[in-house]
């Protein structure tokens, strides 16, 4: 609205100076001069606003617990045994899962559940979220200085938490912020939320230039713990951990000179319209009433099935031109001409240069790397953040871009690829470039202080043997 008030203004003007250039004699010269600065001013204008918006990250921040709720994996057996909802065989079963986890010695979990016996009450879940947003948001703000007022859009998405009022609700009751903002709370979305978040908050500030969004992203331990047996939804007791980010986008074209990254692409790909996938991540009752989140030994194929759609589609985005031209022939040959051969996996390391997989858990990984081909060293800040944070669902992305800087390894031109897994079955991608080296000395991030011990030796997993 805007921007066509402005071009009727000039216009306007100009249709004015001209009529007035026909019946006052002195501006007949002046006149056409004026109407050619005018017909100048009008293009270039209408130029400038046709360019399309970027999307500039200016920065972000992850949320690190404090001590008093760190955990071991001692005590969370510990707490496991004597709150005495597993059976001995699930309790070795847990046991054994979080030994072959992928997960450290420390990690965090809410201080509600390390009390005896747990504290799960609604209050206890508010207060996890409103610990993990608040501190994450105020960190956010002192790096950026930006004022709350000016937050034009929010987004806040946590998957199985969703009290009233909302979580976007107490966000906007904690700052303060405008009343005309425009507010989003998503659920149910699972683990690639954070990414898809970042999408919707990019197709809003498109559609209102010269605005901030804020995004954030978490889990609640506390309302998503299973107090069941059945053995498909211990897993997520064992891999979920505290955590949450937020993030600051804009599409201010003067933030470029300020912002850390811009946003290249975005993508997502749903394959909830095959039963499988729709159900192989999925919340329900267990044989005693119980909730919980059943995880199908489908999911691995799910996601790998998942991802081979997902590489069709970003591939022409993102991949040089002899990538493409190997992706297309080994296609034709499949599809067309019904070749009996594999698949070709595209070289994804000549399109990007860091890697921010999802990290969901130590098999998943695993698999990534396989199916994608990359080096240990890609791979590290996903494994190190499962390691030290274990699973924050949606936001554990953040986590790993956080440890690609800490690590000084982002230069300016670097490209950044983040992708996320999560229910339904989705798989969701954001693609960024780095506008300036990060100076790691001057990152305030939840690796700060201990970064120099990273990486860690991950002892492998053993070899399974046919006795």
């Amino acid at each position: 609205m805007l921007h066509h008030f402005n071009i009727n203004i000039l216009f306007t003007f100009l249709l004015a100076v001209t009529t007035a250039c026909f019946y006052v004699p002195e501006l007949k010269h002046r006149g056409w001069i004026i109407i050619a600065s005018c017909m100048a001013m009008a293009m270039l204008y209408h130029l400038l606003m046709k360019r399309p918006c970027k999307v500039y990250l200016v920065d972000f921040a992850c949320f690190k617990p404090s001590v008093a709720c760190l955990c071991s994996k001692e005590t969370l057996l510990d707490r496991a045994k004597r709150v005495g909802f597993l059976s001995d065989e699930n309790y070795k079963l847990v046991t054994k899962i979080l030994d072959r986890s992928g997960l450290g010695p420390w990690t965090y979990v809410p201080e509600g559940l390390l009390e005896i016996p747990p504290k799960l009450t609604l209050d206890e879940a508010r207060k996890e979220t409103d610990t993990v947003l608040f501190g994450a948001v105020d960190e956010l703000l002192e790096k950026t200085g930006i004022e709350a007022k000016d937050i034009g859009i929010l987004v806040v998405n946590c998957c199985l938490f969703n009290p009233t009022p909302s979580l976007s609700d107490s966000i906007i009751n904690r700052y303060k912020l405008r009343g005309n903002i425009l507010a989003y709370n998503l659920s149910g979305m699972g683990c690639s939320a954070g990414v898809l978040a970042v999408d919707f908050a990019k197709q809003l500030l498109l559609a209102h230039p010269n605005s901030y969004a804020l995004v954030l992203s978490t889990e609640n331990e506390i309302s998503s713990m299973y107090w069941g047996n059945n053995p498909s939804m211990l897993l997520v007791n064992c891999l979920f951990r505290m955590g949450g980010s937020a993030a600051l986008l804009s599409s201010h074209p003067s933030d470029r000179r300020r912002a850390k990254y811009q946003l290249l692409h975005t993508l997502r790909t749903h394959v909830g319209g095959d039963d499988n996938s729709y159900r192989c991540v999925f919340q329900e009752e267990d044989e005693e009433n119980k909730v919980g989140v059943s995880l199908s030994k489908e999911l691995m194929n799910v996601a790998r099935d998942a991802l081979k759609v997902h590489i069709t589609s970003l591939g022409p985005l993102v991949l040089p031109l002899s990538e493409k031209i190997k992706f297309l022939s080994n296609l034709i040959e499949r599809k067309v001409l019904k070749t009996k051969i594999e698949s070709y996996m595209p070289n994804f390391k000549l399109a990007f240069d860091h890697f921010c997989i999802h990290t969901g858990g130590r098999a998943v990984l695993d698999r990534m790397q396989k199916s994608l081909e990359l080096e240990d060293w890609h791979m590290e800040p996903s494994r190190m953040t499962l390691y030290r944070f274990g699973n924050t669902s949606s936001s554990s992305v953040w986590y790993e871009l956080a440890y690609c800087e800490g690590k000084g390894r982002v230069k300016k031109g670097d490209r950044v690829w983040q992708m996320a897994f999560g229910s339904g079955f989705k798989c969701n991608t954001a693609v960024w470039l780095a506008l300036n080296t990060i100076d790691a000395s001057s990152c305030r991030s939840a690796w700060r202080d201990e970064i120099a011990n990273f990486p860690v030796k991950i002892d492998p997993l053993p070899v399974k043997t046919n006795k």
